[in-house]
């Protein structure tokens, strides 16, 4: 179970955009960051562990040689103190009516990889030390604009699934990182687009427009369970790698923590169903494909917490093991904290 705590207070609210909340922790500092973004600005605080605010930087999109802020990715310290890096979108493929953004990022390895309106993914190789940032490669496997980007460590296996992107269409594309990336496997959409992915130990948690978290082995794009895990489109995934803990946010009110766990024998996940009743006529249910072995992947519901009156945009784990997390939502100027009892 979890409990409401001290929540952190926000200059202004968070955007209306899906997983519009970044939490990084610094155990050695005991500190904790939070990033939200607002139009073309964003908010970086720090927190200590009781939640108290220690500072708190708004970060401006500037202007660099004659391009406009929204055609700039812009790469900063972690606490926002200098920015590093700064690269002009190419818009020139664009129509006037199309909208030119980029959505979706994550790290893997020493590379930074950035989702485009295009589809594209562009990866970014950052030095060990110094600002000599290049443009290294960019990836086409979208045909629509990605949505997210969700990556693990390789751990130095071959042919290992260590990334995957998603877009507008619901189309997950799986690769494997490395001097230069390799498109796996791509797992076909269903006709909803699909905001937020998540990957862990080969497993691809993907949550949709309509409410549904499925999972997926990533070497073969098998889907192994459906979980109808909410009543309107999810807005956030995010994962605890120690314990195997999921998080699901959706514009229904609802945060829901999940159990990941597996068979030590199989390497499948296992899943205990539990009863869970909801605020709507049906909680979340799950389905689960014919087993492609004996052992079958399950899921273990763990709690469920409603955020009233409230347009969720954001949902984190502020820790590895899953013990708490935060809460962002539109015109809320806010971080909600909630922590286990």
């Amino acid at each position: 179970m979890f409990r409401r705590e001290r929540s952190i207070p926000l200059r202004g609210s968070a955007a209306a955009l899906c997983n519009n909340l970044s939490v990084l922790q610094l155990p050695v500092r005991s500190l904790t960051h939070f990033g939200v973004v607002h139009g073309p600005s964003a908010q970086l605080l720090s927190a200590a562990p009781e939640g108290v605010p220690l500072a708190q930087r708004q970060l401006q999109a500037k202007e660099g040689a004659g391009v406009s802020p929204p055609l700039i990715t812009q790469m900063y310290e972690s606490d926002g103190s200098v920015m590093v890096y700064w690269h002009a979108l190419d818009a020139g493929d664009a129509s006037l009516v199309q909208a030119v953004f980029a959505r979706g990022i994550a790290a893997s390895g020493h590379f930074i990889c950035v989702g485009m309106w295009s589809g594209r993914v562009l990866v970014f190789d950052i030095p060990a030390k110094g600002p000599n940032i290049v443009l290294s490669e960019e990836l086409a496997g979208h045909q629509t604009p990605v949505t997210d980007i969700a990556t693990e460590p390789a751990q130095g296996q071959d042919c290992v699934a260590d990334m995957v992107t998603a877009d507008d269409s619901g189309l997950l594309c799986v690769w494997q990182s490395g001097p230069e990336f390799k498109l796996l496997t791509r797992i076909p959409g269903f006709g909803v687009p699909c905001p937020s992915v998540q990957l862990w130990q080969g497993t691809i948690a993907a949550g949709y427009g309509n409410g549904q978290v499925r999972l997926y082995e990533a070497s073969t794009g098998t889907l192994h369970v459906q979980i109808d895990a909410h009543a309107r489109a999810i807005c956030a995934l995010d994962l605890a790698p120690e314990v195997g803990k999921l998080l699901s946010a959706a514009e229904d009110t609802f945060v829901h923590i999940w159990k990941l766990s597996r068979r030590p024998e199989g390497g499948y996940i296992e899943v205990c169903l539990v009863e869970w009743e909801g605020e709507w006529n049906e909680g979340p249910s799950m389905r689960q494909q014919a087993p492609s072995s004996s052992l079958l992947p399950q899921v273990e519901h763990c709690h469920g917490e409603c955020v009233p009156d409230t347009q969720v945009c954001g949902a984190r784990f502020c820790d590895p093991s899953g013990s708490s997390f935060a809460v962002t939502g539109y015109d809320l100027a806010e971080i909600l904290r909630f922590s286990s009892m």
